[in-house]
């Protein structure tokens, strides 16, 4: 039904093509999560602009305006519709290519989404225009208002005067956001009428630059002007800081000059008059690049030169490899190598980082070898610096692009490598909203389409890529031993049992951590300390009767920020005064369970009053350039401790750190998931391998209750091929990836008796076909987020590609039936591929 509505709305009877011509058909894709994309016919105006890859207006229903992209041109008339004609076409050159649209194709496939909503997560937010609703006054209907109520007068008031409204303005003046009633009631009494305009809002940025009369080129004539000077020294001091200015950079741009020499407008205007000096506006840069050249200054060890070689035959032999390095043993080193090569070859590279705070530091290393051929590309780029890069690659000028996961979506021209660092991270995957696409695994699909290469990094691999590596489906490349030889740092366990507390609250720092601390310090060394918790205190308890103060919307614990004095709830972000009487009993007496990194700063500024002491976790870093500024801080040693959460794990070098702290080692091991064991391993491993990165080894304490638990074996011994082999020998045992592919799908309602009948109703039908593959409905351990009550169902597929196809039709299929149902016509489905 839907799609017939869609269909209809997309079409009407259309003339196309010259006299006795052809004519053709668009295929568009519209950045709306629609069933399916529509066609539209090229009318003969446009026949010669409309190219594969273009954005083109287009009408969709009675007068909702897109850009939307052509996907393909054909000539054969669509069955049983009639077609409208696109409207226009807005690039003279296709912001996409053929590559970039097979990707997208790809992912709506594989991730149960459509490639509308592939294309709004690809184009920066710029590119995507949409419909602006515009009212225009009807100049026929005069300035007699008497036949309007109140809320009608005031707006043909506005419209009287302004003669055009946009739908933001009328809620303006309204004070409301319930404006439509009134806008529908002026259009029938005719006092205006609807224009829809789709907004372009990518804007060049432009700077004045001042240059020089070229009367005055001439030195002679330069010479007798500032000779005869003789009014004006003010103008006289501008013009000699200009001609200064002008020597030491090339070009002067106005802002520059008139902070430089302390002058103001008037009196650049004063020598603007006398034609002495001109301005004029250019179309610059939002980032600024550095001169391009390749400068690789350093020389690989015999280890890392022999796994570079080794890499190099795997690439030749499969598409994609895996370099299973040891924290600190050099692996950006022989990435740079790489790139340097593809580089020289005229070739484009992509090096891929999970997250935005890692970035900051790798960019510096990169841009030392690569200068301006390496731009950077991730979400805290305006959207007008996204457009930039986008078309600085497009044009094939940047020819290597460090970025996030959504840098896979970028127009590249002719890529050869696509570096996959950090692999196993669960940052790769998004999350919400759709697509739900894992960018390692769209990285390598994509460099498929160019016939590139893939390399896949990290220290502590995914056990699903290392299983494909040791299984031959992958390259597999280890790179065993550290930088200058240097062993992995200890691992000291310390058992918090052990340590009484007196209110019987979890150990925060325990006297060998402070003793560690000290010792360190006392050397001018950093410490890092990791506790996978933000926030001060993650949940507080009435000391009296036990209540625990919970969202109103979620059925989750509030967590206590003390900076901002709030209780936050972590899943839907709202935000509570501070609890001080318990709702239950009345008690005013709470205990604060549990630590986030916001107390552990507290705690260590009170037990080291003498150290600089710093935070990184979400709070801390929500700036641009936060990251990049308490990044460089710790480098420049204006840091002694450095608390934080995962960001601090994550890929980052440090030299002087000698102490790294794991506070909470039980909370990593405590997660109801097949991957609670692998993640912990990852996190701990790759938190050890921040200490002893240069000269001494370094030491790694952890904190746990659980001293004998298996994964600590691991970590202690540094061991990830046991770790790999006991996790096996499980996931095949309970028929886990990567001996399965999952899909996970959640349902959501506000209503409770709702969600659970409608998780029932679509379990009932897929256990027709796949009931021994099917687990749940299940309520899964927070039942209710933002007011919406959740229940899910895990599919373990086995790995054959038709059975997980037909699997992800039935899927749609059932989606659309369920929703035929009207009791459950609001219920949401999701499909989550490959979850994590």
């Amino acid at each position: 039904m839907l799609e017939e509505i869609f269909n209809n709305n997309a079409t009407g009877s259309s003339q196309v093509g010259s006299e006795g011509g052809k004519s053709l058909y668009a295929e568009i894709i519209i950045p709306a999560a629609l069933p399916k994309n529509y066609t539209w016919s090229v009318p003969t105006h446009l026949l010669e602009t409309t190219k594969v890859g273009c954005r083109v207006e287009v009408n969709l229903g009675k007068s909702k305006k897109y850009a939307g992209i052509v996907k393909r041109l054909f000539e054969k008339k669509p069955e049983f519709i009639d077609t409208k004609d696109i409207l226009n076409v807005l690039d003279t050159e296709p912001v996409v290519f053929e590559q970039q649209l097979k990707l997208w194709e790809w992912i709506a496939a594989y991730y149960l989404c459509s490639e509308g909503e592939v294309m709004a997560a690809a184009l920066p937010a710029h590119f995507r225009l949409s419909s602006e609703t515009i009212l225009v006054y009807n100049e026929e209907y005069g300035d007699d208002f008497s036949a309007l109520d109140h809320d009608e007068y005031i707006v043909g008031e506005a419209l009287l005067i302004k003669k055009e409204l946009n739908l933001s303005e009328v809620q303006q003046i309204l004070d409301s956001s319930h404006i439509y009633p009134v806008i529908d009631r002026l259009i029938k009494k005719k006092v205006c009428f609807v224009w829809e305009a789709l907004k372009q809002t990518y804007s060049p940025k432009k700077e004045t630059y001042v240059l020089l009369n070229p009367e005055y080129d001439n030195e002679d004539k330069l010479s007798e002007l500032l000779n005869n000077w003789t009014k004006a020294p003010k103008q006289m001091e501008l013009l000699l800081g200009y001609l200064h200015l002008m020597k030491t950079e090339g070009e002067v741009v106005k802002s520059t000059l008139l902070k430089k020499s302390g002058a103001s407008d008037a009196q650049l205007k004063g020598l603007i008059e006398k034609k002495i000096l001109l301005t004029e506006k250019r179309t610059v840069d939002r980032i600024h690049y550095l001169p391009k050249n390749v400068q690789i200054d350093f020389e690989l060890t015999g280890v890392q030169q022999k796994a570079l070689e080794q890499t190099r035959q795997q690439l030749q032999a499969k598409p994609v490899c895996l370099l299973h390095g040891v924290t600190s043993s050099g692996k950006t080193n022989i990435y740079i190598k790489l790139i340097e090569e593809y580089i020289k070859n005229g070739k484009q590279a992509l090096y891929m980082l999970p997250e935005i705070a890692l970035t900051s530091q790798i960019i510096r290393r990169l841009q030392k070898h690569f200068g301006g051929y390496i731009g950077i590309y991730h979400s805290k780029f305006s959207p007008n610096e996204r457009v930039e890069i986008w078309n600085k690659v497009k044009n094939g000028e940047l020819r290597v692009i460090l970025g996030a996961r959504s840098s896979v979506f970028l127009p590249f021209q002719n890529l050869g490598l696509i570096i996959c660092d950090e692999e196993h991270d669960t940052s790769y995957k998004q999350q919400e909203p759709a697509p739900r696409y894992n960018g390692r695994d769209a990285a390598i699909y994509f460099a498929s389409l160019f016939h590139a290469k893939t390399l896949l990094g990290s220290g502590t691999p995914s056990v699903e890529s290392y299983y494909n590596a040791t299984t031959g489906k992958y390259g597999l490349v280890e790179l065993m031993q550290r930088y200058g030889d240097l062993k992995l740092p200890p691992i000291e366990i310390i058992d918090t049992r052990k340590i009484m507390q007196k209110d019987r609250s979890k150990v925060m720092l325990s006297p060998q951590l402070v003793e560690a601390v000290n010792e360190v310090m006392a050397r001018g060394k950093q410490v890092i300390l990791f506790q996978n918790r933000r926030g001060y205190s993650p949940y507080q308890v009435c000391s009296t009767c036990g209540w625990i103060p919970q969202c109103k919307y979620c059925d989750v614990s509030l967590t206590f920020h003390k900076l901002t004095n709030k209780l936050i709830c972590h899943y839907c972000g709202s935000t509570y005064p501070p609890v001080h009487t318990c709702a239950a009993c009345g008690s005013d007496k709470f205990m604060q369970r549990n630590f986030g990194t916001e107390k552990i700063e507290e705690q260590l500024q009170e037990t080291f009053p003498d150290a600089k002491v710093a935070r990184m976790d979400i709070d801390t870093v929500r700036g641009k350039n936060a990251h990049d500024v308490l990044i460089q801080q710790f480098e420049q040693k204006r840091i002694d401790i450095l608390v934080g959460t995962q960001m601090v794990v994550k890929g980052l070098d440090f030299d002087n750190v000698d102490l790294v702290g794991i506070l909470d080692a039980d909370g990593l091991l405590h997660f109801a998931d097949f991957r609670v064991n692998e993640r912990a391993f990852q996190l701990m491993e790759q938190v050890s391998g921040r200490a002893g990165r240069k000269e001494e080894t370094g030491k790694v304490l952890v904190q746990t209750s659980q001293p004998t638990h298996p994964v600590l074996q691991f970590v202690q011994q540094h061991d990830y091929k046991l770790m790999f082999a006991e996790d096996l020998k499980k996931r095949k045992e309970f028929f886990y990836p990567p001996y399965s592919r999952i899909i996970h799908i959640s349902f959501k309602h506000k209503i409770k008796d709702v969600v659970e009948r409608a998780a029932q109703v679509y379990a009932e039908a897929l256990k027709i076909k796949y009931s021994q593959f099917l687990v749940g409905p299940a309520e899964p351990v927070v039942g209710r987020i933002r007011n919406q009550y959740l229940m899910e169902l895990l599919l373990k597929l086995p790995r054959d590609t038709p059975t997980i196809r037909q699997c992800k039709k039935d899927l749609l299929e059932q989606v659309a039936i369920l929703h035929q149902n009207k009791s459950f016509r609001s219920v949401t489905v999701v499909a989550d591929v490959d979850a994590v």
